[in-house]
């Protein structure tokens, strides 16, 4: 059986499919394929989380975000820039979707093309979770440790409700801006600042 876990605006749902214990990667793209218009994601344990479309506004948020960060990227080049919509399969076996997210040129490059086209088996350098009202604050804080553990750099929890940033790094404890006006990405990403005047 494949647990399968529904967000909606203020729990998870778990739904049990019939079928093996759980989904391969194969299987679990195919249903992805089969379900374009969700949001899906997959836990290490193998837990398939089905999160509606994201709200207007976050969305209108999500797309600044990756504005600035794709503006920087395209001046900087020295990596690719990826919105909510990517996969990637970490080193654990969960396969994430950060809402905007950052890899390094080499080590995407170093990717078969057959890999890119699919949840490619790679955890981003830089990852950026913006929270909204369908998501709580402890989850995503685990997500973006998840990250850090399995390779990112760098990652930002941006929580709009309550205007603070937690910022994610190896071997640290998070570090919380409390309404920022900006952020750095110094020194991971040298030169890049989210300006927070229409993030918040």
């Amino acid at each position: 059986m494949t647990t399968l876990l529904i967000q909606s605006e203020s729990t998870l749902l778990s739904v049990i499919l019939p079928g093996s214990e759980s989904m391969t990667t194969e299987q679990f793209y195919e249903f992805c394929q089969e379900n374009r218009d969700l949001r899906i994601e997959r836990t290490a344990n193998g837990e398939v989380i089905v999160m509606p479309p994201a709200f207007s506004d976050t969305g209108n948020r999500n797309l600044k975000i990756s504005q600035q960060l794709s503006n920087w990227a395209d001046k900087e080049g020295t990596g690719e820039t990826f919105d909510s919509s990517a996969g990637f399969t970490l080193p654990n076996g969960a396969i994430r979707s950060p809402d905007t997210s950052w890899i390094k040129l080499e080590r995407w490059n170093a990717l078969t093309e057959q890999q890119k086209a699919s949840f490619a088996p790679i955890c981003p350098d830089f990852a950026i979770e913006l929270r909204s009202k369908s998501d709580t604050l402890k989850n995503l804080q685990a997500k973006m440790q998840e990250y850090i553990d399995n390779g990112a750099s760098l990652g930002w929890l941006i929580d709009r409700q309550n205007q603070k940033v937690y910022i994610y790094r190896p071997n640290r404890e998070a570090e919380m801006l409390d309404n920022p006006k900006s952020v750095s990405g110094d020194p991971e990403l040298p030169g890049f600042v989210l300006q927070m005047a229409k993030i918040w």
